[in-house]
C-alpha cells in the first residue's frame, strides 16, 4: 500500500473508488450530491483539492495498491490553519479493504504531515458515535472527546447523526 498527494491524472481511479463504495460511506457520513458521482463532479472535487492544497489548507492524499492502479483509501488534513497551528483529519477507507490496519496507516501518516509539514499543535476529526472502528483509531493516536463541543449534525440515509469531536494535542 502507498499514500501519496491527489493528483489531477487521479480522475478515474477516484470515481471508481467513489462509485464502488457509494453505499459504504453513505452508512457512516453524510451523503455526497449526485452530481458529485460523475467525471465532471470528481474532476471539479480534484481541482477544488488541488487549488486548497496549493493554497496551503489542505493536503488530499490517497492509498493505492502498491503499483498505484486502483485507489483504496483517502486521507486528508483539511482546514489547515497555521497561525492557529490546527487542523482537522478524515479519511475512508474502501469496504474490501476495511479491517486491515488502513485506517491507522492514513490517521499515523495526516498524523505526521501535521507535525512535520505544517508544523500543527491541535488536530480536530468529527466522527459518528455509531462508527466504533474510527473512535478506536482515533484514541489510539491519542485523540479525545470534547465533551463540551456541541455535536455537528448530519443526514445519513435520511436520518439525522450527530458526529462528535475528537481532539489530539501533537
Amino acid at each position: 500500500m502507498k499514500i501519496r498527494t491527489l493528483q489531477a491524472d487521479d480522475l478515474q481511479r477516484l470515481l471508481t473508488f467513489e462509485l464502488d463504495n457509494r453505499d459504504w460511506f453513505e452508512q457512516h457520513v453524510e451523503a455526497r450530491a449526485p452530481a458529485f458521482y460523475t467525471p465532471d463532479g470528481v474532476a471539479a472535487h480534484i481541482a477544488d483539492y488541488l487549488s486548497e492544497h496549493a493554497a496551503g489548507r489542505v493536503h488530499p492524499c490517497v492509498l493505492t495498491s502498491d503499483d498505484g492502479a486502483v485507489i483504496v483509501g483517502r486521507a486528508n488534513l483539511r482546514r489547515i490553519d497555521r497561525a492557529a497551528g490546527s487542523g482537522e483529519v478524515g479519511y475512508r477507507i474502501a469496504h474490501d479493504h476495511a479491517r486491515q490496519g488502513l485506517g491507522s496507516l492514513a490517521l499515523a501518516h495526516l498524523l505526521e504531515l501535521a507535525r512535520s509539514r505544517y508544523g500543527l499543535r491541535m488536530l480536530n476529526a468529527w466522527i459518528s458515535p455509531h462508527n466504533l472502528g474510527s473512535r478506536r483509531i482515533l484514541e489510539k493516536y491519542g485523540f479525545t472527546r470534547d465533551v463540551l463541543a456541541a455535536p455537528h449534525v448530519a443526514q445519513v440515509n435520511g436520518v439525522a447523526h450527530a458526529s462528535h469531536l475528537y481532539q489530539c494535542h501533537l
